[in-house]
């Protein structure tokens, strides 16, 4: 029996690099003109500090999200994980912690519940969605719980590096949401964990049977996005140098989510970049900054963002169907029966 051996791939099949982003960038420029033209004062040197600043920890949180949404998963309880850690620095400091401590403390238990999270969707196999959602509210109770719902005022000036400190005019949020990227990129591209997510997010029971360790990498996710969340609480902490319990519990996880998705990231898992969602949260801030600037009020920012992502997630559907569509029409022809002849024998 003969059968035709499969084309290669050809090169226009493999993915170009920064295809994807570019198509981003080009919106966030786009986006930025528009709002250039409308109002003088969105193209100022500090109104563009203040976007960055202000954009900075929706970008730490869609870093965060990033990693779990690559997986297959969802992270909701991200904004209270926020206002936990920021309020939880907070205490530290007042109890005589000096800052640096008091951050490292608070660092590790937002971690903690990013392990929390993971523990509970792979081991007792809680959906990501029920599972988030309940930690969320845990995480949102305890800070309102502690402080009794009022605010801890911080005392120790040096913490407001961190959220009002700048490095040759560079303000630390920016640098330090920069070197986070940086660092998630090459660990996604350069290492094997950072395949395993890919392999996860892309086909679970395919990377299981490959050898990956389905466990240690959703533990790992969640445990990313609970450091990153800490890290925007205590940006925004240093920033107000104020415990506040509600903090991070507005708009944040819907803007770091939309930040993601408009940047490329599947909610299927299996695709996106580092870079995809950092240029998101950047275009994220642009759009509420700019609305902001026109005085526009805040219900129509919810509309405007909502309907991004909306535009985000049906591009992603319309592109995973398209993807599909070819794999299915290209599925290997029958083998052709030869028919023996006297002349000729059967082939096997």
């Amino acid at each position: 029996m003969t059968t035709t051996a499969a084309k290669p791939r050809t090169r226009s099949s493999t993915r170009r690099p920064f295809a994807e982003e570019s198509g981003i960038f080009i919106v966030l420029v786009v986006v930025a003109a528009v709002f250039s033209i409308l109002s003088p004062n969105f193209r100022t040197v500090s109104n563009a500090s203040v976007l960055l600043v202000n954009g900075m920890v929706i970008a730490f949180m869609a870093l965060g999200q990033t990693f779990v949404l690559l997986t297959g998963g969802i992270d909701l309880s991200t904004g209270s994980n926020v206002a936990m850690t920021g309020v939880l620095a907070a205490l530290l400091m007042q109890d005589g912690l000096p800052w640096p401590v008091a951050c490292l403390i608070a660092l590790v238990a937002g971690t903690a519940l990013g392990v929390v999270n993971g523990l509970l969707v792979h081991y007792v196999r809680i959906p990501a969605f029920i599972a988030t959602f309940s930690t969320q509210g845990v995480a949102l109770a305890i800070p309102l719980i502690i402080t009794g719902a009022s605010s801890i005022p911080v005392l120790q000036q040096g913490f407001s590096w961190i959220g009002q400190g700048a490095i040759a005019g560079i303000p630390i949020p920016v640098v330090l949401v920069v070197i986070a990227a940086i660092i998630a990129a090459l660990f996604l591209r350069m290492t094997r964990a950072g395949v395993h997510v890919y392999a996860v997010g892309g086909n679970k029971a395919a990377a299981r049977l490959a050898g990956v360790s389905i466990g240690s990498t959703t533990i790992m996710v969640y445990a990313i996005s609970g450091f990153c969340a800490g890290m925007g609480g205590l940006i925004d902490t240093s920033r107000l140098m104020v415990g506040f319990p509600a903090t991070g519990t507005g708009n944040e996880l819907f803007y770091s989510i939309a930040a993601a998705v408009v940047g490329g990231v599947s909610l299927f898992g299996g695709v996106g970049t580092i870079l995809g969602a950092l240029i998101g949260a950047v275009l994220i801030a642009t759009v509420t900054n700019g609305m902001n600037v026109l005085n526009v009020q805040s219900y129509w920012q919810s509309l405007v963002i909502g309907l991004i992502i909306l535009a985000g997630v049906s591009f992603d559907t319309l592109r995973r169907l398209r993807t599909r569509k070819p794999a299915l029409t290209a599925a290997p022809r029958e083998a052709t029966r030869v028919t023996p002849t006297a002349s000729s024998p059967t082939t096997v």
